[in-house]
Order: structure tokens, then sequence, then C-alpha cells
């Protein structure tokens, strides 16, 4: 029996090793405009709080991180599939913190990882956007 259990274990194991998944991860960073005090206050008080109340259900995470100098500021997002990334950007041009994005922050670069959908790929490529997909890998959630 236990031999068994062993072997169910290692197969589950190695399905779940480089298997790919739907998520999507947007890294976005950017140079500061303002201060850093400032950066931070909008970051908590406009950003963060109008995406968490949004409650796109695709949205796993949105994460504001500043380098030690605090002069650059990269935001790292997560999503289910490419579909809530698609909703997550339709929301964000639709609401008001694009013009208060564009005077704190200069835009230096952003990376997508996953499985992109074509609709997705088209509306951010004109933001300069690199798409990269699964190679291999795992994730334990």
């Amino acid at each position: 029996l236990h031999k068994e259990y062993r072997r169910q274990r290692q197969m589950c194991i190695r399905d779940r090793l480089n298997s790919d998944t739907n998520r999507v991860y947007t890294v976005m960073h950017k140079s500061l405009k303002c201060d850093a005090d400032e950066a931070k206050q909008w970051i908590k008080d406009r950003s963060a709080k109008l995406t968490f109340e949004a409650k796109e259900e695709k949205l796993m995470s949105f994460e504001w991180y500043l380098n030690n100098d605090e002069t650059e500021a990269t935001l790292i997002e997560s999503f289910e599939d490419s579909d809530g990334l698609k909703q997550r950007f339709e929301n964000l041009m639709a609401g008001p913190i694009v013009p208060e994005w564009s005077e704190r922050f200069e835009l230096k670069y952003m990376m997508v990882f996953g499985n992109v959908k074509k609709d997705v790929i088209e509306l951010l490529s004109p933001f300069g956007a690199t798409f990269h997909t699964f190679a291999g890998g795992f994730n334990h959630r």
C-alpha cells in the first residue's frame, strides 16, 4: 500500500511540474516624477484603494514596490487569466487614475508573462509591452 501511495504521489507531482497555467502576470517599472512620500501616499490612497474597490474577480494580486533610493516604482499584478488582465486594463483606462498616474510616474517598461490572448496583445502593444510565454517550472499555489 505504501509503495502504491508513493507512486501516485510522484505522478501527481510530475503532473504539476512544468504544467502550464492560464495565470498571467504583469510587471510595470516606472520612474518617479514626484516626491517619494507623495507617490507612496497616492499608491495607498488612490491606486490600491480604487483597484481594490473595483472588485475585479480575476485580479489575484496588485502590489507596488519602491527601490531603495525611492526613485523608481514597480507594480506587479497577477491574474487568473488573460481576460482578467483585459478587464483590469479597460477599467484603468475608463477610470480617473490615468491622468493622476501620468503626473507621478514615467513608464520605463511593461512585461507580460503567460498565455495572453491576441486582443490583450493588441491592447498593450502600443504601450511598449513585451510578452513572454511559459517555458517551464511550477507554482505550489
